[in-house]
């Protein structure tokens, strides 16, 4: 999803090999509004946000908030829908002398039981009004440790300064304008999740608890903009979009003055409803304008370049294509890239899903993915509770990061939804996902399971081991 500020580093560049392995349940795209149940959980689909919308309007004519009487009068209200997700979960590596999961955000804290997030949302899909028009909402907050990495500088960042924070993670109006096309242009108006990827921040937006590499510093975990869903035909959607950039909002709260904006293509549906794919970009100045700011005692520096930052582009690049491959397996093979003209850097990497629906309540996972960071600028792991959110935001924060390495990861687990439980529960569903991770660096550099040295702030980290097991579980509650 990634990410942002790191200073100037003039190292060696490195080619990057492809990526091969296997991962995922009917997959997932980047991002989606609400909490599914069951199958829903597991879309593995490439859907512009306004196809999110349309599959929400289709599951639910009317919503789960207010029942409509028979015989009465439909109303507006009636497909109002709220949905909650709590997720808890542990990333166990017995191996790490730094307490840390190098390279990650959301599990960054091994052999510590955490509770990742209480995420509920309250939306409505997008219902026509007359002459084909239509008008829907979502509005979705967040609290927990995977807070830490998904604020909005202005929306609430720095509320809470703990383990535990609270961020808002989607505001916006959703309309549909009968123009142009014989399928009309959605809209999307405010704070969303980028478009981008194939592993979401919502707990089943995803098959794994863990992230790629790609999904954690490669793809825009927040906007706040403006995004316009063009359908040229039934099965192919033109994408444009204008933004304040990654986790960032306006004004003060702005890393530049300069806009930033999405640019793609998605097709779905296609081989009769077996393919799916997008192939989505975005791009703008994303470094700090303000001038860089150091702590009293000169340990840690902030990201700020000045107002030269608004002259140099970051791009995002993004292509996926998901298959199904019967009514049990789907593959999908996810492509990423970053570019950051600042820091003259480049990172990118080839993820690879499958799935396999062993039966309607197991479902094997796999994911394998080979990424190059060929600067050791982009895979840094942010040390404290506040690390991230300072780095966005021109303060001086802890970090450390990695020589030019092509990490290589595979992953297996299992989504497993206990039917003895869940046929006995009537409210909400529970999921438990169990999971083997091995990550490597391909390129003989050793940045794994060490920290900086004691009092140091920041730092590049090679010794500490050039691989890294751990074992994971998170518990998953939704209705």
């Amino acid at each position: 999803m990634h990410k942002v500020v790191k200073q100037q580093r003039k190292l060696k560049l490195a080619l990057c090999i492809g990526s091969l392995f296997t991962a995922v349940p009917s997959a997932v795209f980047a991002q989606i509004p609400d909490q599914p149940l069951n199958d829903a959980e597991r879309p593995l689909t490439s859907l512009a946000p306004a196809e999110q919308d349309k599959v929400v309007e289709e599951q639910a004519q009317t919503g789960n908030i207010f029942k409509r009487k028979p015989g009465a009068k439909h109303s507006y209200w009636d497909n109002l829908e709220g949905h909650l997700t709590v997720e808890a979960g542990i990333a166990g590596n017995p191996w790490t002398k730094s307490g840390r999961n190098f390279a990650q955000f959301y599990v960054d804290r091994a052999n510590t039981v955490q509770l990742n997030q209480i995420l509920g949302s309250l939306s409505h899909p997008v219902e026509d009004i007359g002459h084909g028009y239509g008008i829907g909402f979502v509005i979705e907050d967040l609290y927990g440790s995977d807070g830490r990495f998904d604020p909005t500088i202005g929306m609430g960042s720095g509320a809470l300064n703990g383990l535990y924070q609270w961020v808002p993670t989607q505001a916006h109006i959703d309309v549909k304008f009968p123009w142009l096309f014989k399928n009309g242009i959605d809209v999307q108006f405010g704070q969303m999740y980028g478009l981008i990827g194939a592993e979401g921040t919502p707990a089943l937006a995803r098959p794994f608890y863990s992230f790629g590499y790609a999904s954690d510093y490669i793809v825009p975990f927040e906007m706040i903009g403006v995004v316009a869903t063009m359908h040229i035909t039934d099965h192919y959607d033109w994408i444009l979009g204008v933004d304040a950039g990654e986790s960032t909002s306006f004004g003060a709260a702005s890393n530049n003055s300069r806009p930033k904006g999405w640019f793609g293509f998605a097709a779905h549906d296609l081989m009769g409803g077996r393919l799916n794919a997008h192939l989505i970009g975005h791009f703008g100045p994303e470094q700090n304008n303000r001038n860089p700011r150091c702590s009293p005692d000169g340990s840690m520096c902030s990201a700020g370049i000045g107002r030269q930052a608004n002259d140099y582009v970051k791009e995002n690049a993004d292509i996926m294509v998901s298959y199904k491959l019967n009514n049990k397996m789907t593959v999908t093979v996810d492509g990423t890239w970053v570019h950051d003209d600042w820091l003259r850097a480049d990172a990118y990497g080839v993820s690879t899903f499958f799935a396999y629906d062993i039966n309607p309540n197991l479902t094997f996972n796999a994911r394998g993915e080979v990424f190059r960071d060929n600067t050791g600028s982009f895979i840094t792991e942010y040390s404290s509770y506040t690390s991230f959110t300072k780095a966005i935001s021109n303060q001086p924060y802890p970090y450390y990061n990695a020589l030019p390495t092509t990490y290589g990861e595979l992953t297996v687990g299992v989504s497993y939804r206990p039917e003895f439980i869940n046929s006995k529960v009537h409210f909400g569903q529970f999921t438990f996902r169990p999971e083997m991770r091995l990550d490597k660096s391909l390129n003989g550099t050793n940045p794994f399971n060490r920290g900086c040295p004691s009092g140091v702030q920041q730092c590049t980290v090679n010794n500490g081991t050039n691989n890294m097991l751990w074992f994971n579980a998170d518990a998953i509650w939704n209705f």
